[in-house]
């Protein structure tokens, strides 16, 4: 399914994404706060993430009210080849609509359009609808982070997606000599001077 599909099926469901931008600070901290508890970023660390020029955030909103029931951060600076999923919380009011996986994709796409070809996130160990999340949009585990969320000591599982959709790794020329066997026909070729 395209990210198109997605963004279809939840703003069906009555929520769409669009980037964060500064003064959304305030409801995303409405949101952090009671989901993550103790665990939460200070008001600082969200707004100095949010601000990053190597940071991508969006917000999901109501259709219509606009209120903004969830958001999702990532970490990728351009070129670097890695990303890191920093965030991502969904009010109780909105989950089971989409929402979480239409800004996943849309984080991933971001990292590939970024030039990673590795994305990791943590997730709690006692999570398993992330997990489950995670796992369908083909990240795997490859790590466990004991007693990583304090002060639960909850262990955190390290995920990892490779190679990123739209990434340098997920990129490929094809096998050598493939553009003798099957030429591109008149009009194919590239039109930059590129061979």
């Amino acid at each position: 399914m395209s990210g198109a599909d997605e963004r279809a099926i939840a703003q069906a469901a009555g929520v769409t994404v669009r980037v964060a931008r500064a003064d959304d600070l305030d409801a995303i901290m409405a949101i952090e706060r009671p989901v993550f508890g103790h665990e939460a970023w200070s008001d600082e660390m969200m707004r100095r993430d949010m601000a990053d020029a190597n940071c991508y955030y969006l917000v999901g909103e109501l259709v219509g009210s606009g209120q903004i029931v969830g958001y999702a951060g990532l970490l990728c600076a351009p070129g670097s080849g890695e990303g890191d999923i920093q965030t991502i919380a969904v009010s109780p009011l909105a989950r089971g609509r989409g929402l979480a996986r239409v800004m996943m994709v849309d984080l991933i796409a971001e990292a590939g359009r970024r030039g990673a070809s590795r994305l990791f996130l943590e997730v709690r160990a006692d999570n398993p609808i992330a997990i489950g999340l995670y796992r369908n949009l083909d990240f795997r585990e490859v790590g466990l982070r004991a007693g990583y969320y304090q002060p639960d000591n909850v262990d955190a599982v390290v995920m990892r997606l490779e190679p990123v959709p739209g990434g340098p790794a997920s990129r490929s020329l094809g096998p050598i000599g493939a553009e003798v066997i099957n030429p591109p026909t008149i009009g194919e070729w590239p039109k930059d001077g590129a061979c």
